[in-house]
């Protein structure tokens, strides 16, 4: 598979993580500079946030970029397919 033809699937746990603080998207919003319907469309994946709003919002979390963030590995066979 060449670069051009990879689409990487990515997942975050924004929601999850508010939902353990308590705040709201509003409150998140107000805390890394940005509109809660930014935070909004990255929570439902309509969005994939930049890089510096990635680091952001994990670092609002204490937590590591790939804690909040899930990247499927396009490399990885399905372990449901035979070869």
């Amino acid at each position: 598979m060449s670069p051009k033809q990879m689409k990487l699937k990515v997942s975050n746990r924004l929601r999850v993580l508010r939902a353990e603080e308590g705040i709201t998207q509003e409150q998140l919003a107000a805390d890394v500079g940005v509109t809660r319907v930014t935070i909004n469309c990255v929570e439902r994946g309509e969005y994939l946030p930049s890089l510096e709003l990635g680091l952001l919002l994990a670092r609002r979390f204490g937590r590591a970029v790939e804690e909040v963030f899930l990247v499927e590995n396009p490399y990885e066979k399905n372990s449901d397919q035979r070869a």
